[in-house]
């Protein structure tokens, strides 16, 4: 059986710390292509980590709704979306599907894709399933790109394999900055995002949080040893909604 929940409107206030823009030598470097295309995206995340999902909601654009797709396991073992929560920090409402297997869940995601009033279409599967083969991809890669609509596949519990994605992440969950108004309180999410294959930009490694004010990502390129590169020493802006 699928089940298909849309979540109200629910608005919020709040306050956050996001990391600071990159430095100006570095913003070349950002790989906007890569989070912000009208293609097939595939974002590889740990079996229960939320930075995939949390990644891929924020790169997309456009006041629309988003179709999120999510199988059984993937619900079991991640959890479910909270609707507030989700409103609020992204500022767009979500339609959960969740169908009962793979292809009735590729099947959604394929007819969700020519709908032009969606901000994007995310696809949340749990392991290997043998229908999410090269072919499954090369679909909706086309039909992504025919119709303009970003298209997002949530990777657990398996390892990156043959797909036809334009883009491919490994993301994974930071401690956020605390807020400058409560040091004992959690600030933005930050992500480490590896770009480890793509064909609109080059492979690297960032820390990103989200902008919610501009409903945008903001990349900081991180160093050799794994600190954040800002020779200017800039500290990040706190955003208020």
């Amino acid at each position: 059986m699928t089940q298909i929940l849309s979540f109200p409107d629910v608005s919020g206030q709040g306050g956050c710390v996001l990391p600071p823009d990159p430095p100006e030598r570095m913003r070349s470097e950002v790989p906007s292509e890569s989070v912000s295309s009208a293609t097939l995206l595939e974002a590889w995340t740990g079996p229960r980590d939320a930075a995939g999902p949390a990644f891929a909601l924020a790169a997309l654009r456009g006041p629309g709704p988003v179709l999120w797709v999510q199988d059984r396991l993937s619900a079991r073992e991640a959890g479910r979306p909270q609707a507030r929560t989700l409103r609020r920090l992204y500022g767009r409402d979500v339609i959960l599907v969740r169908p009962a297997r793979v292809p009735d869940l590729l099947m959604a995601m394929e007819m969700a894709l020519s709908c032009p009033a969606l901000s994007g279409v995310l696809g949340e599967v749990w392991g290997d399933p043998p229908r999410l083969d090269f072919t499954a991809t090369k679909r909706l890669a086309l039909r992504a790109e025919q119709s303009g609509v970003p298209c997002w596949l949530i990777r657990r519990g398996a390892d990156p394999a043959l797909s036809a994605a334009r883009a491919r992440w490994r993301v994974t969950s930071l401690p956020s900055a605390p807020p400058d108004w409560d040091t004992q309180s959690p600030g933005a999410p930050r992500w480490r995002a590896e770009l480890f294959r793509s064909r609109a930009d080059r492979p690297g490694l960032w820390v990103a949080g989200h902008d919610g004010p501009q409903d945008r990502l903001r990349f900081a390129a991180v160093a050799g040893d794994g600190a954040m590169v800002d020779p200017a020493g800039a500290q990040g802006r706190r955003a208020t909604r």
